[in-house]
Formats: C-alpha cells, sequence, structure tokens
C-alpha cells in the first residue's frame, strides 16, 4: 500500500525544500560541502524546488548554488526576518545542516510552519568526535560511557529527537544512538556518501601503477583531526617511512592551511605542504598512496572513499575505516601500531600486485556500500511517507514533542531578547 501512496506523492503538485547551511557549500574544500551537493542533487532529481539560505558569510570557495538550479538566500541569526521568510516560502520539507543550525533555527521553523517535515543532516555525530578527541589529549582510552557525561551530546540528541527524521552517515553511530542514548530507529536514517558505481571501464581509465608516484595526506586544516593527523604524520610516522625509503615523499593537501601548518614543510625531508588543491581528484590520482593515520574522529571519511575512487589504495587507522567497509578486505592496510603503519605503506608502495589486490578491494567497497541508487529511492520514499502523515510520526516521538515543547518556550524567549538587545545596541 505504502509503494502506491509514495508513487502519488511522487506525481503530485512540486513540494518545497529548505536547506538551512552552517556554511556555504565548499564541495572542493572537504567532505561536509560534496555531502551537501549529494543531497542537493538527490532532491532536484526527484522534482523538489530547493532553496538554500545560511546565515554564514560568503566564501571565495562556496560553489555557484544557482548553476544546480537553487535558490540562495541570505539569512541572520536570533532575527524575526526569517519568520517573515519562511512564512512566505511556506516550505513542505526543512533540511537543518547540522544540529547548532536546528538549535538556532527550528523552533521558528515549529512556530510558522509547523507542517514542514523537519530533516537533520547530522554530518557526523559531534558529541563523538568531541569526546573521543577529549580522551586522546586527556591520554586515555575513549569508552561509550564518555559521552553521557559529554555536554555537546545532551545538545545533539535533543536536535535529533526534536526533528521528524535525522540522516545518518555512519552504522557504528546509528548503533550508538540506539544503544547508549536509546534513541527509536524510526527517526534515524542511514544516508551513507553516495557514489557512482565504479566498472571496469573506469578502472581501466585510471593511471597505473608506474605512471603514479608519492604519497599523499588530504583534508580541510579547519577539522582538528585533520591537523592532529598532519602533525602526527611529521613528527612521528614519516620519520620512519623515511628510515626504511629514503627517496619517498609525502605531498600534504587542505584548504585553509594555517601558519603553524605551512611551518611544516620540509622539503630536505620529502615533507611538502602543498596548500589547497585545484582538484582534489587529480592530485590522489596521481598518487600512489594515501596516508591517513586518524587517531580522533566521527563518521565516515571522505578523503578516504575518495581514494577508493581514484584507485589509489591507503593506510589508515581502525578510527579512519569505522564503519566504511562492512568487513569487506580494505583498500589497502588497517594499522594502529606506528612501526606497522610505515612498514605496510612502504609495502603497499613497492609491491605492485598488493596494490592492485588493494585497489579492486576499495572498488568492492564502493560498489557494495555507497550505491547513489540504493539509498536515494529509501530516502525519497520515506520523506514522502512523512509528507503523507507527519501526524502519525509524531505522535509516536514522545519525547521529541515534550523537547519542542520546552525549547519553544525557553529558546524562543532568549532569541527574542537577544534581537531586542541587538536591536537596542
Amino acid at each position: 500500500m505504502h509503494y502506491f501512496v509514495v508513487q502519488r506523492i511522487k506525481m503530485n503538485q512540486t513540494k518545497k525544500l529548505l536547506i538551512i547551511g552552517f556554511v556555504w557549500p565548499e564541495p572542493n574544500s572537504s567532505a561536509a560541502g560534496g555531502r551537501m551537493m549529494q543531497l542537493i542533487s538527490i532532491f532536484k532529481e526527484n522534482g523538489f524546488e530547493i532553496t538554500f539560505a545560511s546565515p554564514a558569510l560568503h566564501s571565495d570557495f562556496m560553489i555557484d548554488l544557482t548553476e544546480f538550479g537553487v535558490e540562495k538566500r541570505s539569512i541572520e541569526l536570533n532575527s524575526s526576518s526569517f519568520d517573515d521568510f519562511i512564512i512566505e516560502l511556506n516550505p513542505d520539507v526543512v533540511l537543518f545542516d547540522r544540529f547548532m543550525i536546528e538549535e538556532q533555527f527550528g523552533w521558528r521553523v515549529t512556530e510558522n510552519c509547523p507542517q514542514a517535515i523537519r530533516l537533520l543532516d547530522t554530518e557526523d555525530l559531534h558529541c563523538l568526535r568531541t569526546a573521543r578527541q577529549k580522551a586522546f589529549k586527556e591520554n586515555r582510552t575513549f569508552e561509550l560511557n564518555d559521552l553521557l557525561s559529554e555536554e555537546v551530546a545532551k545538545r545533539e540528541i535533543a536536535s535529533i529527537l526534536r526533528c521528524d527524521l535525522s540522516l545518518m552517515i555512519s552504522e557504528f553511530e546509528m548503533e550508538v544512538l540506539n544503544n547508549v542514548f536509546k534513541i527509536d530507529s524510526e527517526i534515524l536514517f542511514y544516508l551513507p556518501f553516495l557514489v557512482e558505481e565504479i566498472k571496469e571501464e573506469d578502472l581501466l581509465k585510471l593511471p597505473s601503477f608506474e605512471d603514479r608516484q608519492h604519497f599523499v595526506f588530504i583534508g580541510n586544516f579547519l577539522h582538528e583531526p585533520n591537523w592532529n593527523t598532519v602533525q602526527y604524520l611529521k613528527e612521528v610516522i614519516w620519520p620512519l617511512i623515511k628510515k626504511q625509503f629514503p627517496e619517498a615523499v609525502l605531498e600534504v593537501y587542505g584548504a585553509y592551511p594555517s601558519h603553524k601548518v605551512l611551518q611544516l614543510h620540509q622539503p630536505k625531508d620529502g615533507f611538502f605542504i602543498m596548500g589547497r588543491a585545484a582538484d582534489a581528484n587529480e592530485v590522489v590520482k596521481r598518487a600512489r598512496v594515501v596516508l591517513a593515520p586518524i587517531r580522533f574522529g566521527a563518521g565516515l571519511k571522505g578523503k578516504l572513499l575518495e581514494a577508493m575512487q581514484c584507485g589509489t589504495p591507503s593506510v589508515t587507522t581502525s578510527i579512519g575505516s569505522e564503519a566504511m567497509h562492512a568487513n569487506l578486505p580494505w583498500n589497502g592496510f588497517i594499522e594502529n601500531d606506528i612501526a606497522k603503519f610505515a612498514k605496510q605503506a612502504v609495502l603497499l608502495y613497492g609491491e605492485e600486485n598488493t596494490w592492485k589486490q588493494s585497489q579492486k578491494n576499495g572498488v568492492a567497497i564502493i560498489n557494495e556500500c555507497y550505491q547513489k541508487n540504493k539509498y536515494s529511492n529509501k530516502l525519497i520514499d520515506i520523506v514522502s511517507l512523512l509528507l503523507i502523515d507527519s501526524e502519525n510520526h509524531r505522535l509516536h516521538n514522545f519525547m521529541g514533542n515534550l523537547l519542542q515543547h520546552h525549547t519553544l518556550k525557553s529558546t524562543k524567549y532568549m532569541a527574542k531578547w537577544i534581537e531586542a538587545k541587538n536591536k537596542k545596541d
């Protein structure tokens, strides 16, 4: 029965989607930007009219959304001008880009467009990333129970409960929400990175083992796990690799390199800070091996998925590969031990047969775990069902209703106080 209902919704009048972005999408700067463009593509292909609004400043590297048929609107924090904007737009669906945006604008959406379906794109579980980072800096092992005392967790879980559906990029994080926070699976939807299938002919078009050179790391330097990884490479991993392979070269790419990042540039040691990549795909395709000794973080690692797409094997850690490969053989090696990490990196760089098998493993992971058609249709079906029967869905989310009630009371008046204060100043 649901199938026919969903089909009718799809064939009905055009639906409006409002995306409220934490930042303007920069797909060439971060995996988060690429993820947002994937979401826009899914809804656009299914006939949604999309408006993207953000309180963030414009940047030189933001993508031109109008080229994708998306309307752009700048909005203000703590301003009733947003109320006027959303009443006029009257969206059917609102997608919040990360929980911080839902905190700021969620109550205004609820008050002015109560019928709109509220989706939350978590990107990754911020509380998991924060708790792991804290444990790392305190030189202790992270425990799942650490999450229960994490301040960010209280805010993030409240945001998830207030929304009709949260898009989760990692199956491990869904398990955390189910088992640690007792979140009902009905308000969670697994949506990993979504890419096209890699066929045999696609693989043949990629540079061969012989045509590639150097190790590479790529990642936005504003993201703390990336900055930590580069430091770890420079101070610990790279000297071990150079000892075994004196001619080795590592090229480190990433958006927004600070002065402290640029200071790590040491050509005499084969360690090159290259800055922003004009074309990240081309950089990774030219490299022979991706190095990603990530020590804390959450979500799926866009850099490692990109490596698989480019046919470039990688060496990473258990944190780096978490929830990425469905227990299929990795696209290279997963190693937490420092000495073994360096040894496997040199092995992968030098042994063509091992390299080629690792490349094939990456293709298998992509084709099994990240097929766009497999997940995009499911997402649209669920959103369509929510559009039909949001009332019943919300009725069963009592804790979400409770939080909506109290958030509306508290946040609303705090925001109005800030707005009044800003006008006075």
